[in-house]
């Protein structure tokens, strides 16, 4: 990912952020793509939106360590922009690559962008705190902590369903018990 060209992404970056986190994690979480701090330090949620995420793992509780943290794209869009279509699909074999060798139980994705990309009919406004099912797995769409930042009433929805997620994971565990036990 380091050296990747496949998308005009490459051009603006500081480094690539692949993702961190735990190789035996249960949990995938996929936000949308890096921020600046996250450009200069080439690790996924570590500006404001990061400390939300932290206060809201903590909540269930948990710890990024427990979890495996990425993004859709793994290099920063310029000014913070949405990716395009055209940039999630060059990130498209990385993601797929990641989830095969961590073979989560739980796809939790932050935003809208996110969620598009496992569920493409599927609207934040409306899904998100749904528990889905997915490939063999749960999909958990949620809020992006950034708009949480931004609304009190988003953040106050991102708090209430991610007290959700043990319950995703135990669903998750009744969806594919192998899964379960192979780990």
């Amino acid at each position: 990912m380091r050296s990747c060209t496949a998308c005009g992404l490459h051009s603006t970056r500081t480094n690539s952020v692949p993702g961190s986190g735990s190789s035996k994690a249960e949990i995938f979480i996929i936000g949308e793509g890096p921020g600046f701090n996250e450009d200069q330090q080439g690790l996924p949620f570590v500006g404001r939106s990061g400390k939300l995420l932290d206060e809201l793992l903590t909540s269930i509780p948990m710890t990024r360590e427990e979890v495996f943290i990425t993004n859709v794209v793994k290099c920063r869009p310029p000014d913070n922009r949405d990716p395009l279509p055209d940039e999630v699909a060059a990130c498209r074999t990385y993601l797929e690559h990641q989830m095969e060798l961590l073979d989560p139980k739980v796809v939790v994705t932050l935003g809208r962008v996110s969620m598009l990309r496992f569920h493409p009919k599927g609207k934040i406004s409306q899904d998100h705190g749904k528990i889905l099912e997915w490939g063999g797995r749960i999909l958990f769409p949620l809020y992006h902590p950034a708009a949480g930042l931004r609304n009190p009433t988003i953040k106050r929805e991102l708090q209430k369903d991610v007290l959700k997620l043990p319950e995703a994971l135990r669903q998750a565990n009744r969806v594919s018990p192998k899964k379960a036990t192979a780990k």
